[in-house]
């Protein structure tokens, strides 16, 4: 059993005791004294367990603060990878050749083995991470400042190396950061590999947005093949960096035509992209319904309104008077909200889910 799962059960257990108050309040069940009796001490010796083993929030108030925590957490990684990032910088004068390498291999090493050190000691992950995310810091200052020292020629096998790290760490200390890190990493890495193979230079593969649909497309397709169910979210952050790499780029195309591979006028490039962000966004918000892909729907509809948006902008911008631009955009999103409702009065909930299906990368 994972951390995720192991929260999810205790999650389970909660609303089973909130909701069996109300069905005995509404006079639907009673449950013996002899029954409440055992069901309390399964209960809570099953909390007890997964507490002392996966560190889980046992009630509503451990899961406030649990946030609390994954937001200074979050905040406290990137804090701390900006200060050794400047720290390097700061004192990187004072040495010589010969001991800014060592320092540099030290701080790779030295991080990494910490990690991995406290990975067995932190149940509740979040100090893990910390140490991962500077871990991680180290490795890319590492290979930027080498490169620097022995005069290396930049090269696009950086983003592979850091990739792998990242990807390593993450599913080592289960962190989505480094997860999201490690994959932009790798479409970066697919696009500047593809734009050089088409006589680009590497650091130029942002010319190209093409360049980012193959990879971004397999992104979003392998949490099928992939299982991730042990790891709660980092389907939904597989999906999510794939929609991104594949909806930006769809976006730039649909405003900078003469950027495509594509042999014919630019307009007519804008207007196929154009075509094929509204196409996309409402095909991705069908499939996230389907699939109760709740990242998906949001994703999805938030590119769908921004292509409609720039469109509206676009048409009406320099036509209309201000206020009866900005009159028509909110009644356009109400309609839209209009239409979103409609679709979620109109699902159903499939009966896996009613049974307690792993909710971990639905939502």
């Amino acid at each position: 059993m994972s951390r995720a799962e192991a929260q999810r059960r205790g999650d389970a257990i909660r609303a089973f005791r909130a909701e069996l108050v109300e069905l005995e309040r509404e006079g639907v069940l009673a449950l013996s004294e002899g029954q409440r009796a055992a069901v309390d001490a399964h209960h809570e010796g099953l909390l007890s367990r997964l507490a002392a083993e996966f560190d889980i929030d046992r009630d509503s108030r451990a899961s406030r603060l649990s946030l609390g925590m994954k937001i200074a957490s979050f905040l406290g990684a990137l804090a701390l990878a900006a200060g050794v990032f400047f720290l390097f910088y700061q004192f990187w004068g004072f040495f010589d050749e010969t001991a800014q390498v060592a320092i540099l291999a030290i701080a790779s090493l030295g991080s990494f083995a910490f990690t991995l050190w406290l990975r067995g000691r932190d149940a509740s992950g979040y100090f893990t991470k910390l140490a991962a995310m500077i871990a991680f810091a180290c490795f890319v200052l590492n290979l930027v400042m080498l490169g620097q020292i022995f005069n290396v020629t930049p090269s696009d096998r950086a983003l592979l190396a850091w990739a792998a790290l990242a990807l390593l760490l993450a599913y080592a200390c289960e962190l989505r950061l480094l997860l999201a890190a490690g994959l932009l990493c790798l479409v970066a890495f697919s696009s500047a590999r593809a734009g050089s193979w088409g006589g680009l230079y590497w650091l130029h593969f942002g010319e190209r947005p093409e360049n980012f649909l193959p990879a971004a497309i397999a992104m979003f397709v392998l949490p099928q093949w992939l299982s991730q169910e042990r790891r709660a979210g980092f389907a939904a952050t597989w999906r999510i960096v794939g929609m991104l790499a594949f909806f930006l780029p769809v976006l730039v195309l649909s405003h900078w035509g003469s950027a495509s591979y594509l042999a014919i006028a630019p307009a007519v490039v804008e207007g196929l992209y154009q075509v094929l962000g509204f196409a996309a966004s409402a095909a991705a918000i069908w499939l996230g319904a389907r699939r109760d892909w709740a990242h998906v729907v949001n994703t999805g509809v938030a590119f769908f309104v921004l292509f409609l948006y720039t469109k509206f902008f676009d048409w009406w911008w320099e036509l209309l008077p201000k206020y009866l631009f900005f009159l028509l955009i909110g009644a356009i999103s109400v309609a839209i909200l209009a239409v979103l409702r409609r679709l979620r009065s109109g699902r159903r909930e499939p009966a896996g889910d009613r049974a307690g299906a792993p909710g971990g990368d639905a939502r």
